[in-house]
């Protein structure tokens, strides 16, 4: 997709410049593309500028007529979708699974990219009151989903700051947090994936603010995605993306190095075992 990943564009925009650049590939004017669909030229021109969102049927027709699978339909459920964010929806179906790196940081969890089962069930059952049983599935389906980026031929490289106090925090119980850091140093034996610890009373106490995730892309400007107190943005925007850098780069300067924060997190999961 290109710069049509540009996390700068509105969901609408996005949709038009795929629809645009798939149209002109199948070498389709947009008259005869709107008489495969059953409408109108003018509404394909409309919805390819970013004039008009597209509707759901109009979306699945995209799909059927280019052969897409879903694609046009993820775009559209990131326009109207009820069920999350938008810059949520953006961030896991678009630019998450095409960046080249990602670096995060999460001062009060580990990453969901890197999360068991059951420990993103725990976070679930604890995060907003009145989750059912089916909200909470469904949540830890869609983490679990998330993480097949890292199962591909050419994953991202991974790079992963978390805070130490991350490692003694009770999420689920001694048995879950055990198993939730055995699975990271299993993890962090590939060599995409770098996990360092931050030390707790690391002066950049501005990184205490928020986790964020910085996303370099192929051709696309870098994104950032900044989750604060279940409040999120995705943005690309070049001042916001470069203090969100800075504050990478001092947290990363008070990390200890990789092996010692694997001898910290083995440390950790042979404390949580004995409380099993």
């Amino acid at each position: 997709m290109g710069n049509d990943l540009d996390p700068r564009l509105t969901p609408v925009q996005r949709f038009g410049r795929e629809l645009a650049r798939t149209r002109r590939e199948h070498e389709l004017t947009q008259s005869a593309l709107g008489k495969r669909l059953d409408c109108s030229s003018s509404l394909v021109a409309h919805i390819e500028k970013g004039d008009r969102k597209p509707k759901p049927d109009f979306a699945a027709g995209c799909d059927q007529v280019f052969r897409t699978g879903d694609r046009f339909a993820r775009l559209c459920r990131g326009i109207t979708s009820p069920s999350g964010p938008g810059w949520y929806l953006r961030w896991t179906d678009e630019i998450e699974p095409s960046a080249r790196v990602l670096r995060s940081w999460d001062p009060l969890l580990i990453p969901g990219l890197l999360q068991i089962e059951d420990y993103a069930r725990a976070i679930f059952r604890g995060g907003l009151a009145g989750n059912s049983d089916r909200e909470v599935e469904d949540g830890v389906s869609a983490r679990m989903h998330r993480q097949l980026i890292l199962d591909t031929e050419a994953p991202p490289t991974l790079w992963v700051l978390i805070d130490e106090l991350v490692l003694r925090r009770p999420v689920g119980g001694p048995h879950v947090m055990a198993a939730q850091l055995e699975h990271l140093l299993a993890v962090a034996d590939h060599p995409y994936i770098t996990v360092q610890v931050v030390p707790f009373d690391t002066p950049c106490t501005a990184g205490l603010l928020s986790s964020f995730i910085i996303a370099e892309l192929p051709d696309s400007p870098t994104a950032v995605s900044v989750d604060s107190a279940g409040r999120g943005e995705v943005s690309a925007e070049h001042d916001f993306v470069a203090l969100i850098w800075d504050r990478y780069d001092k947290l990363r300067a008070e990390a200890y190095r990789p092996g010692q924060s694997l001898e910290m997190i083995e440390e950790a999961r042979d404390q949580w075992k004995l409380k099993t």
